[in-house]
């Protein structure tokens, strides 16, 4: 089966600032992207967890999206005007898609 080149990324970020991301995102040409809560980790600033919050503002979200190789670094421009003010976390990687239409 036919496979094409594609970019995963991967964006961590502060709930709160999760329409803002998307709407940039979208703006850059982004057709589609997963939004999950993130329940806790570690970091620069030790570890960290949802537990006890009351509500979704001090949390994280990941975002995903998977997008065409010339893409990128339209996206990680507009990205930036959000990312370079707050706590947040991008992974660019390589990846194949079955359907390169959609991307």
């Amino acid at each position: 089966m036919q496979t094409h080149q594609a970019k995963r990324v991967e964006i961590i970020i502060e709930a709160p600032m999760e329409r803002r991301l998307t709407d940039i995102l979208e703006v850059a040409g982004v057709r589609g992207y997963t939004v999950t809560p993130v329940h806790g980790g570690s970091g620069r600033s030790g570890r960290w967890s949802r537990e006890g919050q009351v509500s979704a503002a001090g949390g994280m979200v990941a975002i995903l999206c998977i997008i065409r190789p010339e893409r990128l670094d339209h996206l990680l421009e507009a990205a930036f005007a959000v990312l370079e003010r707050h706590m947040g976390v991008v992974v660019v990687s390589d990846c194949e898609v079955l359907r390169a239409e959609r991307f």
